[in-house]
């Protein structure tokens, strides 16, 4: 079996006027809605079994899954009209849906990209161990990571696993590390940044999200006394203390967010570039 969630309960407020009526995974870019977007993408990438995260407009997602036969798939809904979950809660309260020893792919619905999400499934969870050196240690998640100018960054050590978070404009830095926080609290903000990866303190390395992760269900213990609400990058940035978090760089990647409404027109010349 692959599994995966497709995070679609957000309120978009910034696709307003739009999301005052539907959904934003019911937006429409290229022709289709956003959503038949992603599940396509998914289904072609071979995931049998998918779950919709709803909650704004939650009845038009689940009433147009249903007119569409889930596309031939297996599609869960778990709702969460009571309440918006954020990201960890929303997986959080999902976990009944799913396998309890597959992965779980999660990706954001309004992410375009051209990430072969087979190979990103299927690749080595395995890391190597500080103390011996042998790839023995497995990961409990892998982050879609790429160079790309923004404001906030992941940080990663030289074996690319997740030490951190830094918002490089205004100096705000996360990280279960002591060590990792004194050097990040340590540089000059807002730091310059040019075409090239970033490298500070000559070990840590800078990378984007890119709304696209590998969750291994090993995890989900871990979830045990967080709020019911919480971001998920908020739980990665603490469970990296104590189970190796990967990141997965795509030097290649093209990825669009389609956030706002404004970049509906470009959302709708970006689509047409991507190979089917």
């Amino acid at each position: 079996m692959k599994q995966a969630m497709i995070f679609a309960a957000g309120l978009g407020t910034r696709l307003k006027p739009l999301t005052d009526t539907m959904p934003k995974a019911l937006v429409r870019v290229g022709g289709e809605p956003l959503l038949k977007r992603v599940v396509s993408r998914l289904g072609a990438a071979g995931f049998n079994h998918l779950v919709v995260n709803v909650h704004h407009f939650a009845s038009q997602i689940t009433n147009y899954l249903q007119a569409n036969d889930n596309f031939g798939l297996d599609i869960r809904v778990s709702d969460e009209t009571a309440e918006l979950l954020d990201t960890g809660g929303g997986l959080r309260k999902a976990q009944p849906l799913f396998a309890p020893r597959c992965p779980i792919l999660i990706h954001n619905v309004d992410i375009l990209s051209n990430v072969d999400l087979d190979k990103f499934y299927r690749a080595d969870w395995r890391v190597n161990c500080p103390d011996c050196g042998v790839p023995h240690l497995m990961a409990g998640a892998r982050l879609l990571v790429s160079w790309r100018k923004t404001k906030r960054y992941l940080v990663f050590n030289d074996q690319m696993l997740l030490v951190g978070w830094v918002n490089i404009v205004t100096g705000e830095v996360k990280s279960p590390f002591p060590e990792v926080r004194a050097q990040l609290q340590q540089l000059l903000y807002p730091l310059a940044i040019g075409d090239e990866p970033l490298v500070v303190a000559g070990h840590l390395h800078l990378f984007a999200f890119s709304g696209i992760h590998a969750f291994s269900p090993t995890l989900f213990p871990q979830m045990v006394g967080w709020p019911n609400k919480f971001p998920i990058m908020d739980f990665y940035l603490k469970a990296c203390a104590t189970t190796p978090i990967m990141g997965y760089v795509k030097p290649d990647l093209r990825l669009m967010d389609v956030g706002k409404i404004d970049t509906l027109s470009d959302a709708d010349d970006f689509v047409s570039t991507l190979v089917p």
